[in-house]
């Protein structure tokens, strides 16, 4: 007989593996459907490896590509650590860069190295008050937080449609519904001439090290993942529950917030209702993937985000739906799902007496 009995600690390679081996089993399980569509495999892979990967070009277009999803992941992974299920990172990915957008676009007058942590700043407090009025709810009301959250991006994208049709519509885009673009000012300098990667993947960095070192060694982050184990036992003991959980709040979506300008500031230069494909959304996926380790969700962005680089590589190359990547990424969230059994449980083999 089989038992799956918790494990008091899981060990830190276990995590590691569980994570590397649901990438490749998410690829192993894709060639099913993609030798169903008659597509040549191998090759299949060997150009979506290549599009992603395959040059200088290629790499740099697969950082600018994790770059949000890295800001997305960070905001989910310390929201789910502290059982904060935060479903609106893509609301707050909007509210970050119309903050951008309103400070950037000549409201303020100022020397690039103002200017930009003024934007920096306003889009990170946008994403936090955003996310802070779910926490109050749950906290003082005890609402449900996934509805309250994932309704709100709705709001939020009405909203911004709303603005760059009105006051903040850009009056040279012809006719286009989009936002005046940012000054040179408050732009984020490119890493490379000729590449589209930018610094925002150099704060993407330094928020995935600084978060790490926040949760892992400092008093705040005990809290925070006291409250995440056992809420009622951490105000129990006398831990600050409610402002524990508004920090995570304003945490996240600060960081939230962060996607959104790095996406208007350092990539688009202005703001339209499809600045995201979804990386709000992504950002969960990131965050399962690295099993909401800060330092674990940097690996995981790059994959997703090669994944979707280079399957649009691929799909030009072969005539394959570029929705596959969209398989490999929900094949890889579920072998996480199923590995985290393994994290969680000792699997251990009782025989059964005779009777």
């Amino acid at each position: 007989m089989i038992r799956f009995v918790p494990r008091e600690r899981t060990p830190v390679w276990l995590s590691l593996a569980v994570s590397i081996g649901a990438g490749c089993a998410a690829l192993l399980l894709t060639m099913i459907p993609l030798a169903l569509s008659g597509a040549p495999v191998f090759s299949a892979f060997a150009l979506m490896a290549e599009g992603a990967a395959g040059s200088g070009f290629a790499l740099a277009e697969t950082l600018t590509r994790a770059t949000p999803l890295i800001f997305t992941g960070l905001a989910a992974a310390v929201a789910f650590r502290a059982k904060l299920w935060n479903i609106g990172a893509e609301g707050q990915l909007y509210a970050g860069a119309l903050a951008a957008v309103a400070i950037g676009a000549g409201a303020i007058t100022a020397p690039p190295y103002l200017l930009v942590p003024l934007v920096l700043i306003g889009a990170a407090a946008a994403g936090a008050m955003l996310l802070l009025l779910p926490v109050l709810f749950k906290t003082r009301f005890g609402a449900d937080e996934v509805v309250v959250t994932l309704l709100m991006n709705f709001v939020v994208l009405l909203f911004v449609q709303m603005m760059l049709e009105g006051p903040m519509k850009d009056e040279m885009a012809l006719g286009w519904p989009q936002s005046a673009p940012l000054v040179d000012e408050a732009t984020l300098p490119k890493l490379f001439e000729g590449l589209r990667l930018h610094s925002g993947l150099i704060l993407a960095l330094a928020c995935a090290v600084g978060l790490h070192v926040f949760i892992t060694r400092t008093v705040w982050g005990f809290r925070i993942r006291a409250v995440g184990e056992n809420a009622r036992a951490a105000r129990y003991a006398g831990l600050p529950v409610g402002l524990s959980m508004a920090l995570v709040g304003a945490i996240s979506g600060g960081l939230a917030g962060l996607a959104g300008a790095s996406e208007v500031a350092g990539l688009k230069g202005y703001l339209t209702a499809d600045l995201s494909p979804g990386f709000g959304y992504a950002g969960i996926v990131v965050a399962t993937l690295a099993n909401l380790s800060p330092l674990g969700v940097v690996p995981a962005a790059i994959f997703v985000a090669g994944v979707f680089v280079g399957a649009d590589s691929m799909s030009r190359a072969i005539g394959v739906s570029n929705y596959l990547a969209d398989l490999v990424v929900s094949f890889a969230l579920l072998c996480v799902l199923v590995g985290g059994l393994v994290t969680r449980f000792r699997i251990v083999y009782v025989r059964r007496s005779a009777a």
